[in-house]
């Protein structure tokens, strides 16, 4: 019996595949949701999920794109209090970045910055700040006194 998966099955697959099972097992997924009988009609709509999935995708990349390019184009400065000899009291965390950059009408989650060292020192910094799997935004993060 041949089905297409509707929700991930542990040891089996992934939602949207296309499996070979026995009739028996083919019937349990199938009454209890997890799973469509592979016919002509069912395998056409699964391709115009997929097609239209595809789209959105493509959508989404692109406006992460156009995203990152604002984002990159500004150098996002901070305050610090310092001590003797410029040493930073503290650090920038994530989440300050972020609400920065949503302040200025960014939807950035703390989660999505990616920082490789402690923001502890005057000057400027590098921070990734990762839009879509595909799409990373590096930007300039500057710690002034």
């Amino acid at each position: 019996m041949k089905i297409i998966l509707l929700k991930d099955v542990k040891k089996q697959g992934k939602a949207k595949d296309i499996l070979e099972v026995k009739d028996g097992y083919g019937t349990f997924l199938i009454n209890n949701g997890y799973a469509l009988l592979a016919t002509n009609g069912s395998l056409n709509k699964l391709k115009e999920i997929n097609a239209q999935e595809e789209a959105e995708e493509l959508k989404n990349v692109e406006q992460c794109k156009k995203t990152k390019a604002k984002l990159e184009k500004n150098v996002y400065s901070f305050k610090v209090k310092t001590g003797t000899m410029d040493k930073v009291f503290g650090s920038i965390s994530p989440k300050q970045i972020s609400d920065k950059l949503n302040q200025m009408g960014f939807d950035i989650e703390k989660k999505q910055l990616k920082i490789k060292e402690s923001l502890s020192s005057l000057g400027t910094h590098n921070v990734e700040v990762v839009l879509h799997k595909s799409v990373i935004a590096k930007i300039k993060v500057e710690l002034k006194k």
